[in-house]
Protein backbone atom coordinates (compact mmCIF):
# COMPACT_ATOMS: atom_id res chain seq x y z
CA UNK A 1 0.00 0.00 0.00
CA UNK A 2 1.02 3.17 -1.00
CA UNK A 3 4.07 5.13 -2.36
CA UNK A 4 5.96 8.46 -1.57
CA UNK A 5 8.61 11.44 -2.81
CA UNK A 6 9.53 14.44 -1.62
CA UNK A 7 10.91 16.68 -4.88
CA UNK A 8 12.87 19.50 -4.53
CA UNK A 9 11.76 22.07 -6.92
CA UNK A 10 14.39 24.40 -8.98
CA UNK A 11 13.44 27.21 -6.38
CA UNK A 12 14.77 25.77 -3.66
CA UNK A 13 11.31 24.73 -2.75
CA UNK A 14 9.90 21.27 -1.84
CA UNK A 15 6.71 19.39 -2.78
CA UNK A 16 5.76 15.82 -1.29
CA UNK A 17 3.85 13.63 -3.21
CA UNK A 18 2.05 9.85 -2.21
CA UNK A 19 -0.60 7.46 -3.60
CA UNK A 20 -3.09 5.41 -1.05
CA UNK A 21 -3.14 1.99 -2.24
CA UNK A 22 -5.59 -0.30 -0.34
CA UNK A 23 -7.37 -3.08 -1.28
CA UNK A 24 -10.94 -1.81 -0.16
CA UNK A 25 -12.13 1.01 -2.61
CA UNK A 26 -15.30 1.62 -0.40
CA UNK A 27 -12.99 2.59 2.41
CA UNK A 28 -14.07 5.92 3.26
CA UNK A 29 -11.83 9.15 2.53
CA UNK A 30 -12.97 12.83 3.26
CA UNK A 31 -10.84 15.90 3.75
CA UNK A 32 -11.23 17.57 7.10
CA UNK A 33 -9.99 21.49 8.13
CA UNK A 34 -8.86 21.27 11.79
CA UNK A 35 -8.05 24.40 14.11
CA UNK A 36 -5.36 24.42 16.32
CA UNK A 37 -6.39 24.12 20.20
CA UNK A 38 -8.53 21.01 20.11
CA UNK A 39 -8.05 19.15 23.20
CA UNK A 40 -7.13 15.62 21.97
CA UNK A 41 -6.45 12.22 23.27
CA UNK A 42 -4.61 9.00 22.40
CA UNK A 43 -8.54 7.41 22.54
CA UNK A 44 -6.99 3.68 22.61
CA UNK A 45 -5.29 1.88 25.63
CA UNK A 46 -5.33 1.98 29.52
CA UNK A 47 -3.79 5.21 29.56
CA UNK A 48 -4.30 7.41 26.32
CA UNK A 49 -1.60 10.47 26.13
CA UNK A 50 -3.30 13.88 25.69
CA UNK A 51 -2.43 17.26 24.10
CA UNK A 52 -3.37 20.25 23.05
CA UNK A 53 -3.22 21.16 19.29
CA UNK A 54 -0.50 24.03 18.38
CA UNK A 55 -0.81 23.95 14.97
CA UNK A 56 -4.02 23.55 12.68
CA UNK A 57 -3.84 20.92 9.57
CA UNK A 58 -5.60 19.75 6.55
CA UNK A 59 -6.00 16.16 6.65
CA UNK A 60 -7.78 13.30 5.12
CA UNK A 61 -8.72 10.66 6.64
CA UNK A 62 -9.08 7.08 5.99
CA UNK A 63 -12.65 4.64 7.60
CA UNK A 64 -13.47 7.50 9.20
CA UNK A 65 -11.55 6.84 12.37
CA UNK A 66 -7.89 8.09 11.38
CA UNK A 67 -5.39 10.52 9.84
CA UNK A 68 -3.77 9.07 7.31
CA UNK A 69 -2.02 12.06 5.42
CA UNK A 70 -2.13 15.68 6.29
CA UNK A 71 -0.29 19.33 6.21
CA UNK A 72 -0.15 21.26 9.29
CA UNK A 73 0.39 25.37 9.06
CA UNK A 74 3.78 25.57 9.62
CA UNK A 75 4.06 23.06 6.29
CA UNK A 76 4.85 19.83 7.71
CA UNK A 77 3.52 17.27 6.16
CA UNK A 78 2.81 13.33 7.68
CA UNK A 79 2.18 10.45 5.18
CA UNK A 80 0.74 7.08 6.79
CA UNK A 81 1.73 3.60 4.62
CA UNK A 82 1.09 0.39 5.18
CA UNK A 83 3.93 -2.12 6.69
CA UNK A 84 3.11 -5.22 7.68
CA UNK A 85 6.35 -5.98 9.14
CA UNK A 86 5.74 -3.16 12.28
CA UNK A 87 5.40 -4.48 16.01
CA UNK A 88 4.17 -2.57 18.15
CA UNK A 89 5.04 -4.79 21.20
CA UNK A 90 2.25 -5.14 24.15
CA UNK A 91 0.86 -1.69 24.45
CA UNK A 92 -0.06 -0.44 28.16
CA UNK A 93 2.33 -2.89 29.78
CA UNK A 94 5.86 -0.71 30.67
CA UNK A 95 4.57 2.44 31.67
CA UNK A 96 4.37 4.55 28.66
CA UNK A 97 1.15 5.93 27.92
CA UNK A 98 -0.93 5.18 24.56
CA UNK A 99 -1.78 6.16 21.39
CA UNK A 100 -4.27 4.89 18.74
CA UNK A 101 -2.53 4.37 15.04
CA UNK A 102 -4.88 6.49 13.91
CA UNK A 103 -4.19 9.26 16.05
CA UNK A 104 -0.65 8.84 15.22
CA UNK A 105 -0.04 11.01 12.34
CA UNK A 106 -1.87 13.73 13.99
CA UNK A 107 -0.39 14.01 16.92
CA UNK A 108 2.58 14.97 14.91
CA UNK A 109 0.80 17.54 12.89
CA UNK A 110 -0.93 19.10 15.76
CA UNK A 111 2.33 19.17 18.26
CA UNK A 112 5.61 20.38 15.56
CA UNK A 113 6.20 22.43 12.96
CA UNK A 114 9.75 20.79 11.27
CA UNK A 115 10.50 17.28 10.74
CA UNK A 116 13.87 18.07 13.75
CA UNK A 117 11.14 18.59 16.42
CA UNK A 118 8.89 15.42 15.45
CA UNK A 119 12.26 12.97 15.19
CA UNK A 120 13.16 14.69 19.01
CA UNK A 121 10.22 13.96 20.75
CA UNK A 122 10.36 10.49 18.98
CA UNK A 123 13.60 9.47 20.17
CA UNK A 124 12.08 10.01 23.58
CA UNK A 125 9.76 7.17 23.62
CA UNK A 126 6.51 9.06 24.33
CA UNK A 127 3.97 6.58 23.86
CA UNK A 128 2.86 2.97 22.81
CA UNK A 129 0.78 2.29 19.73
CA UNK A 130 -2.47 0.57 19.95
CA UNK A 131 -2.90 -0.93 16.09
CA UNK A 132 -6.71 -2.72 16.08
CA UNK A 133 -8.15 -4.47 13.15
CA UNK A 134 -9.32 -1.95 10.17
CA UNK A 135 -12.75 -2.51 9.52
CA UNK A 136 -12.13 -4.43 5.87
CA UNK A 137 -10.01 -7.22 8.59
CA UNK A 138 -7.05 -5.96 7.96
CA UNK A 139 -4.23 -5.30 10.99
CA UNK A 140 -3.69 -1.52 11.26
CA UNK A 141 0.71 -1.66 10.62
CA UNK A 142 2.06 1.39 9.41
CA UNK A 143 5.05 3.09 9.01
CA UNK A 144 5.21 7.09 8.95
CA UNK A 145 6.84 9.49 6.85
CA UNK A 146 7.79 13.28 7.78
CA UNK A 147 8.56 16.10 5.45
CA UNK A 148 8.85 19.83 5.86
CA UNK A 149 9.47 23.00 4.10
CA UNK A 150 13.68 22.46 4.36
CA UNK A 151 13.46 19.65 2.86
CA UNK A 152 14.12 17.79 5.51
CA UNK A 153 12.76 14.30 5.86
CA UNK A 154 12.25 11.15 8.21
CA UNK A 155 11.27 7.51 8.35
CA UNK A 156 9.36 5.76 11.46
CA UNK A 157 8.74 2.49 12.20
CA UNK A 158 8.06 0.89 15.01
CA UNK A 159 10.11 -2.42 15.17
CA UNK A 160 9.93 -4.94 18.18
CA UNK A 161 7.45 -2.66 20.23
CA UNK A 162 9.85 0.41 19.72
CA UNK A 163 10.30 3.40 17.34
CA UNK A 164 13.05 3.27 14.23
CA UNK A 165 14.08 6.30 12.80
CA UNK A 166 15.67 7.26 9.86
CA UNK A 167 16.28 10.73 9.87
CA UNK A 168 18.14 12.86 6.97
CA UNK A 169 17.12 15.19 3.78
CA UNK A 170 18.37 11.63 1.76
CA UNK A 171 15.20 10.17 2.90
CA UNK A 172 12.88 11.08 0.26
CA UNK A 173 11.18 8.03 -1.11
CA UNK A 174 9.27 6.00 0.54
CA UNK A 175 7.17 2.73 -0.30
CA UNK A 176 5.93 -0.86 1.99
CA UNK A 177 7.91 -3.62 2.85
CA UNK A 178 10.66 -4.86 3.59
CA UNK A 179 11.67 -2.64 6.53
CA UNK A 180 13.32 0.86 5.44
CA UNK A 181 16.91 -0.26 6.14
CA UNK A 182 16.28 -2.79 3.77
CA UNK A 183 15.04 -1.01 1.31
CA UNK A 184 17.87 1.12 1.01
CA UNK A 185 19.87 -1.49 0.58
CA UNK A 186 18.32 -3.12 -2.07
CA UNK A 187 17.75 0.67 -4.08
CA UNK A 188 22.01 0.50 -3.54
CA UNK A 189 22.37 -2.56 -5.60
CA UNK A 190 20.10 -0.90 -8.29
CA UNK A 191 22.09 2.21 -8.19
CA UNK A 192 24.96 0.17 -9.71
CA UNK A 193 23.30 -0.91 -12.67
CA UNK A 194 21.70 2.67 -13.56
CA UNK A 195 17.93 3.14 -14.16
CA UNK A 196 18.53 3.46 -18.10
CA UNK A 197 20.07 -0.02 -18.25
CA UNK A 198 17.14 -1.88 -16.32
CA UNK A 199 14.30 -1.00 -13.72
CA UNK A 200 12.28 -3.44 -12.30
CA UNK A 201 8.80 -3.74 -13.03
CA UNK A 202 6.31 -5.31 -10.87
CA UNK A 203 4.05 -3.52 -8.06
CA UNK A 204 5.86 -4.96 -5.21
CA UNK A 205 6.62 -2.33 -3.03
CA UNK A 206 10.56 -2.97 -3.37
CA UNK A 207 10.43 -2.41 -6.88
CA UNK A 208 8.07 0.85 -6.70
CA UNK A 209 10.86 2.11 -4.30
CA UNK A 210 13.60 1.79 -6.77
CA UNK A 211 11.49 3.31 -9.53
CA UNK A 212 10.79 6.29 -7.50
CA UNK A 213 14.21 6.38 -6.73
CA UNK A 214 15.35 6.57 -10.08
CA UNK A 215 12.93 8.82 -10.89
CA UNK A 216 12.90 11.14 -8.25
CA UNK A 217 16.55 12.37 -8.93
CA UNK A 218 16.70 12.04 -12.96
CA UNK A 219 13.38 14.47 -13.19
CA UNK A 220 14.36 18.35 -14.04
CA UNK A 221 14.15 20.60 -10.95
CA UNK A 222 11.29 22.67 -12.25
CA UNK A 223 11.52 26.88 -11.40
CA UNK A 224 7.96 27.11 -12.92
CA UNK A 225 5.47 26.01 -9.79
CA UNK A 226 2.99 24.70 -11.84
CA UNK A 227 5.78 22.24 -13.95
CA UNK A 228 6.49 21.60 -10.41
CA UNK A 229 3.41 20.36 -9.04
CA UNK A 230 2.87 18.78 -12.24
CA UNK A 231 6.26 16.48 -12.43
CA UNK A 232 5.11 15.26 -8.65
CA UNK A 233 1.88 14.31 -10.07
CA UNK A 234 3.20 12.37 -13.37
CA UNK A 235 5.91 10.49 -10.93
CA UNK A 236 2.64 9.55 -8.14
CA UNK A 237 0.61 8.70 -11.32
CA UNK A 238 3.44 6.87 -12.98
CA UNK A 239 3.54 4.38 -9.83
CA UNK A 240 0.21 4.32 -9.09
CA UNK A 241 -0.93 0.69 -9.40
CA UNK A 242 -4.40 0.27 -11.84
CA UNK A 243 -8.07 0.45 -10.43
CA UNK A 244 -8.64 -3.45 -9.53
CA UNK A 245 -5.11 -5.19 -9.49
CA UNK A 246 -3.96 -6.72 -6.18
CA UNK A 247 -2.60 -9.81 -4.58
CA UNK A 248 -5.34 -10.54 -1.36
CA UNK A 249 -2.21 -12.32 0.34
CA UNK A 250 -0.52 -8.81 0.43
CA UNK A 251 -1.98 -6.00 1.58
CA UNK A 252 0.81 -3.68 0.89
CA UNK A 253 -0.12 -4.56 -2.86
CA UNK A 254 -3.18 -3.12 -4.07
CA UNK A 255 -4.71 -0.09 -6.33
CA UNK A 256 -4.12 3.21 -5.95
CA UNK A 257 -7.11 4.98 -4.79
CA UNK A 258 -5.90 8.15 -4.63
CA UNK A 259 -3.22 10.63 -4.71
CA UNK A 260 -2.22 13.94 -2.78
CA UNK A 261 0.25 16.36 -3.29
CA UNK A 262 1.29 18.99 -0.53
CA UNK A 263 3.52 22.08 -1.41
CA UNK A 264 5.09 23.14 1.37
CA UNK A 265 6.27 26.56 0.76
CA UNK A 266 2.34 27.47 -0.67
CA UNK A 267 0.83 25.69 2.33
CA UNK A 268 -1.19 24.03 -1.01
CA UNK A 269 -2.75 20.57 -0.43
CA UNK A 270 -3.90 18.81 -3.81
CA UNK A 271 -6.19 15.90 -3.58
CA UNK A 272 -6.44 13.49 -6.43
CA UNK A 273 -8.81 10.15 -6.53
CA UNK A 274 -8.57 7.95 -8.98
CA UNK A 275 -12.85 7.17 -9.98
CA UNK A 276 -13.03 11.14 -10.07
CA UNK A 277 -11.51 13.19 -13.41
CA UNK A 278 -10.61 16.62 -11.45
CA UNK A 279 -7.84 17.63 -9.27
CA UNK A 280 -9.11 19.44 -6.06
CA UNK A 281 -6.93 21.75 -3.87
CA UNK A 282 -6.91 23.50 -0.54
CA UNK A 283 -5.36 26.42 0.20
CA UNK A 284 -4.27 26.57 4.26
CA UNK A 285 -4.60 30.37 4.00
CA UNK A 286 -8.20 30.41 2.20
CA UNK A 287 -9.52 28.62 5.77
CA UNK A 288 -9.75 29.48 9.62
CA UNK A 289 -7.29 27.30 11.27
CA UNK A 290 -6.63 29.03 14.10
CA UNK A 291 -7.78 28.56 18.29
CA UNK A 292 -11.53 29.00 18.17
CA UNK A 293 -12.52 28.16 14.57
CA UNK A 294 -15.20 25.13 13.60
CA UNK A 295 -13.92 21.89 12.61
CA UNK A 296 -14.48 21.68 9.11
CA UNK A 297 -15.01 18.93 6.27
CA UNK A 298 -15.55 18.10 2.92
CA UNK A 299 -16.51 14.71 1.29
CA UNK A 300 -14.44 15.03 -1.44
CA UNK A 301 -14.58 11.46 -3.55
CA UNK A 302 -17.69 12.95 -5.23
CA UNK A 303 -18.96 14.31 -8.49
CA UNK A 304 -18.84 17.81 -9.31
CA UNK A 305 -15.58 18.98 -7.49
CA UNK A 306 -12.59 20.80 -9.29
CA UNK A 307 -10.01 23.63 -8.26
CA UNK A 308 -9.32 25.67 -5.46
CA UNK A 309 -12.62 23.88 -2.78
CA UNK A 310 -11.54 25.61 0.67
CA UNK A 311 -15.32 27.10 0.29
CA UNK A 312 -16.96 23.73 -0.06
CA UNK A 313 -15.88 22.98 3.49
CA UNK A 314 -18.73 22.87 6.19
CA UNK A 315 -18.72 22.63 9.80
CA UNK A 316 -18.95 18.53 11.14
CA UNK A 317 -18.24 17.21 14.62
CA UNK A 318 -14.58 15.81 14.33
CA UNK A 319 -14.13 12.10 13.70
CA UNK A 320 -12.59 10.19 16.29
CA UNK A 321 -9.61 7.70 16.13
CA UNK A 322 -10.37 3.82 16.19
CA UNK A 323 -9.44 2.06 19.13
Amino acid sequence: MCSKITYRTGTGTFITGRGMDWNDPTAETALWALPAGMRRDGTAGPDPIGWTSRFGSVVASFYGGATCDGMNTAGLVVNVLYLAESEYGEPGTDGRPTISIGAWSQYYLDNFATVAEAVDATRGDPFAIVAPVLPNGRAATAHLSLSDASGDCAVIEYLEGRPVVHHGPQHRVMTNSPVYDQQLALNTYWDLIGGNSMLPGTISAADRFVRLSYHLKSCPEYEDPRLAVASVFSQMRAIGVPLGMEDRDHPNISSTLWRTVADHDARRYYFESTVEPSVVWVDLDQLDLGTGADVMALDVVRDGLAGEVSAAFRPRKPFGFIS
